[in-house]
């Protein structure tokens, strides 16, 4: 019978998911017909998921993603008709970013880059790599402002540790010199270490004309592009895709 006591020290040990497997037990009659060793494996297995699942809740929220958000399970690849699964089923895998690979994705505007890019995100956080995802812009605008306020050291090491950076919307606003010149040094530290993900609505070959420094544009391109897994979405929108389904009688 579960106590009150048992419960307590339960909690006091933060073994939320034994008690909650006990409580399972102890309302399922069956559960008597099962061994001790049984019984206890199921208590273990559920302590064991519900530790895995809060390290990767954390990691999600260190990494600036919801805690519900698009997974690679609900990509359609009907609507993204230039995605093959197989290309998905690869970076579902930990491999690419064990060896710092890096992916670059591009397509139009409503392609679904950024669900993608949040899926295999949230992805690497399930496979336990520490993430961090940021909207391009906002990116900058952190580089700056970490220049101006004397912390830039603090987010470089921030950035370094990350074993993906995604940055999402590349080229959406255009940044300065300087804050590329700064991009180039985080390329620098992670190249074959670490790995980046890149969204754009620009091909991969405007983007040279979108840091505008000659040389720190070809720097900056030849640590993201070489060796890169390239995703570059067609098609439809598939926002107005589903916008047009829900209209539908």
């Amino acid at each position: 019978m579960l106590t009150e006591p048992t419960t307590e020290k339960l909690l006091a040990m933060k073994l939320n998911g034994m008690l909650a497997a006990l409580e399972d037990q102890r309302r399922d009659p069956r559960s008597g017909e099962l061994s001790f060793e049984d019984r206890f494996a199921m208590l273990v297995d559920r302590q064991y998921l519900d530790v895995k699942q809060r390290a990767c809740d954390a990691r999600v929220k260190y990494a600036g993603l919801r805690l519900s958000g698009p997974c690679l399970e609900a990509v359609d690849y009907r609507l993204h008709r230039a995605v093959s699964r197989s290309q998905v089923e690869a970076l579902a895998g930990p491999d690419w970013i064990r060896h710092g690979r890096n992916v670059l994705i591009t397509g139009a505007t409503g392609l679904g880059k950024s669900f993608l890019a949040e899926a295999l995100a949230r992805q690497a956080c399930r496979n336990g790599f520490r993430t961090l995802f940021y909207y391009s812009p906002k990116f900058f605008r952190e580089l700056k402002t970490a220049e101006l306020d004397g912390s830039l050291p603090r987010l470089l090491r921030r950035i370094r540790r990350a074993e993906l950076l995604v940055l999402d919307d590349f080229g959406m606003e255009q940044a300065k010199t300087a804050e590329y010149r700064i991009l180039l040094e985080i390329l620098q530290d992670r190249t074959g270490i670490a790995s980046t993900l890149v969204t754009s609505q620009y091909a991969v070959d405007a983007w040279h004309d979108l840091v505008r420094n000659p040389t720190v544009a070809d720097a900056v391109l030849d640590r993201l592009v070489h060796g890169s897994y390239r995703l570059e979405l067609e098609g439809d929108s598939v926002r107005k895709t589903m916008a047009d389904r829900q209209l539908a009688p």
